[in-house]
């Protein structure tokens, strides 16, 4: 039998472990990536680790989502970040430089590597090839210190691609298919891989749109092989020398396959308030639009940007919308401003954006009260955008300048024209001046730290039994936004006690307070959820902040895999109803005590938890390790690696 692509990968990479079903493998992580949110913790915790220096082949530290500077805090972390490269031996890309995954996929990423980065759409990487792997900042700190990662051995799923798009068709519109199909739970230790000979009318930025949104699916990856296309690339990039070809044998297994007839997809729209509730645009048609955004890491590369600017030019913004174009990287800001095409993006009306994460994380450009916004992006979950009230839709390039031109939701073919052509770039513009890359390790470098700079907080070990309140019940589907806010509130994430303030924020901003009472007096806080708790962003902080205001347990009906990984790195017990309709019987303020935990988790029992409230018990199931297990005996990784040296 043959391999697929995940499997050539995992095999040339496997420090520990059995390539079989549902088994834990670790693997060598070849390169990482952090950005200036997540990764202020991850080197903060690299530090704790009291390791000499990084054992990756490449590692890149990007300034690209608090670029905007409010008060002292991010400018304090951007100095603690460069100085932390300089003294480590870590690529610096400066802010203004562009989103860490485009930049990434233009600079460093190389067909065949393994790439883990704190940052959930780290996928992007697939596009040339990669095993990328979003995760929480404490695994990426480990990959650092040259420690394996470890993951559950994955099922393949494969997506054969057959046909070619139509006019107006693009990339976006098939990864909002898959979205349609496979929803954005259930996907838990699955990698998609693409193939089939319709992956051959795609290109590197449109491969690349795919895998990014793949995070999506809840997956842990996406990838498409390295062939000829992925070389043209990689050569106009004038990094033709890392590429290699990859490809699945031709008696490769997979553990599910879709056929896709790319001809028969026509273009869609993610609804408010989830990238997974996918409609026709041509349903939808007519709905007055208040704000155009095209940008974020999914929609920013040169061939997006060229092909807004093609339908655009010669045309005036209507009067009632707003439209922001963010460029992803430097590379292309500079290219359309050479070729013409940013002026005529500004003569349209285009306010012209930071090459930066921006709108798409909330942090500038929200719209108006119950306003309706066409983004590129790959997220538009409720509060998202910086308005509560917003509905927000998640569109390609195309659709969004056609809603842009018209004024309202507007299906692109329907604009009576041609699709623009934009031609192969045989090679892009490169300036590397605004990456400072590493010289060899200095430790006579001075850290930097500002006041907001603070030190991981310590885990407590594990007690036997755990007597706490259920602080908070939420339904499905509650994200990492929903727990950890970004936008104005993300300048506080080196400072955990400030940031820990407005955990739950948008659900109930009493949380924190309520969750210190029961701090101080030694009374454990417990959060009951129903499916996908912790979908979205790979933010550690979702797990560090609850655990610093003293939450030791969560109770849901399903868990995403970053998050999932996240709270056991902090100490806190993910568990997980063996009945899911035992979540009804848990409510806001009952009584709970976990019973017998460490003997449960050593005889891999299930835990009982008793409903002190109601006079109930209910049965409990997790899915840990033994190297789990220990994790959380000690009260988090840090604690664990700590022991382990």
């Amino acid at each position: 039998m043959g391999f697929n692509i995940i499997q050539k990968i995992i095999k040339s990479h496997l420090l520990e472990g059995q390539m079989k079903a549902s088994e834990i493998v670790g693997v060598k992580i070849d390169q990482t990536l952090t950005q200036d949110a997540t990764g202020t913790m991850v080197y903060l915790e690299f530090e704790a680790m009291d390791i000499r220096e990084i054992k990756t082949e490449i590692s890149v530290s990007y300034v690209d989502h608090n670029t905007g500077q409010m008060g002292f805090e991010n400018a304090d972390d951007h100095k603690y970040l460069q100085t932390i490269a300089e003294k480590y031996g870590i690529y610096y890309s400066r802010a203004g430089n562009g989103i860490c995954h485009q930049v990434h996929l233009e600079r460093f990423g190389l067909p065949g590597k393994t790439l883990l980065g704190s940052d959930s759409h780290t996928p992007t990487g697939g596009g040339i090839g990669m095993l990328a792997i979003g995760a929480g900042g404490l695994d990426v700190a480990c990959a650092l210190a040259g420690l394996p990662f470890y993951i559950t051995y994955p099922k393949v799923l494969k997506i054969n691609l057959t046909k070619k798009l139509s006019k107006w068709i693009t990339a976006k519109d098939i990864i909002l298919y898959v979205l349609e199909l496979l929803t954005t739970k259930g996907n838990v230790a699955w990698v998609v891989e693409y193939g089939g000979p319709g992956v051959k009318t795609l290109s590197v930025p449109e491969r690349a749109t795919i895998t990014n949104m793949g995070a999506e699916l809840g997956v842990t990856s996406s990838i498409f092989p390295s062939d000829e296309i992925t070389y043209s690339f990689l050569k106009a990039q004038e990094r033709e020398g890392g590429w290699i070809e990859l490809k699945a044998d031709p008696d490769a297994e997979y553990d599910r396959i879709i056929d896709i007839d790319l001809s028969t997809l026509e273009p869609r729209l993610a609804t408010p308030h989830s990238p997974g509730n996918v409609s026709l645009v041509k349903d939808l048609a007519g709905l007055k639009v208040d704000q155009v955004c095209v940008g974020s890491c999914t929609n920013s590369s040169f061939k997006d940007l060229m092909t807004v600017a093609k339908m655009v030019k010669g045309k005036k913004l209507p009067r009632n919308i707003s439209f922001a174009v963010a460029p992803g990287s430097k590379q292309v800001l500079r290219m359309i401003t050479e070729n013409g095409a940013l002026t005529d993006l500004v003569d349209f009306g285009a306010r012209i954006m930071e090459s930066a994460c921006g709108f798409c994380i909330g942090n500038g450009f929200a719209p108006s009260t119950n306003g309706i916004s066409i983004r590129t992006n790959n997220r538009n979950f409720k509060g998202r955008s910086g308005t509560n009230s917003a509905n927000v839709y998640l569109a390609s390039p195309e659709t969004a300048a056609a809603c842009a031109i018209t004024g309202i939701i507007t299906d692109p073919r329907e604009l009576g024209e041609e699709p623009p052509e934009i031609p192969k770039i045989d090679r892009f513009f490169i300036d590397d001046s605004m990456v400072i890359p590493p010289k060899k390790t200095d430790k006579k470098v001075e850290i930097y730290r500002g006041p907001n700079i603070g030190n991981p907080p310590k885990g407590e070990p594990l007690v036997q039994n755990i007597n706490g309140e259920v602080m908070l019940k939420v339904g499905d589907i509650i994200t990492t936004d929903h727990i950890m806010p970004a936008g104005a509130r993300l300048k506080y994430r080196s400072n955990i006690p400030k940031y820990s303030e407005f955990v739950f924020e948008p659900v109930d901003p009493t949380f924190p307070e309520r969750c210190l009472k029961n701090k101080k007096v030694q009374k454990a806080n417990i959060i009951v959820a129903g499916l996908s708790y912790g979908q979205g962003s790979s933010r550690e902080h979702a797990a560090i902040c609850p655990a610093y205001l003293g939450v030791k347990a969560v109770i849901a009906k399903s868990i995403e895999r970053i998050h999932h990984s996240n709270l056991i790195n902090f100490g806190i017990l993910p568990l997980e109803f063996t009945n899911e309709d035992d979540y009804e019987n848990l409510e806001q303020k009952d009584i709970l005590e976990l019973e017998n935990i460490i003997n449960s988790l050593e005889a891999n029992e299930p835990i009982t938890v008793n409903n002190k409230t109601k006079g109930q018990k209910i049965q409990l199931r997790y899915t840990l390790s033994q190297r789990d297990i220990e994790i959380i005996n000690l009260g988090g990784l840090l604690s664990y690696i700590k022991r382990k040296r």
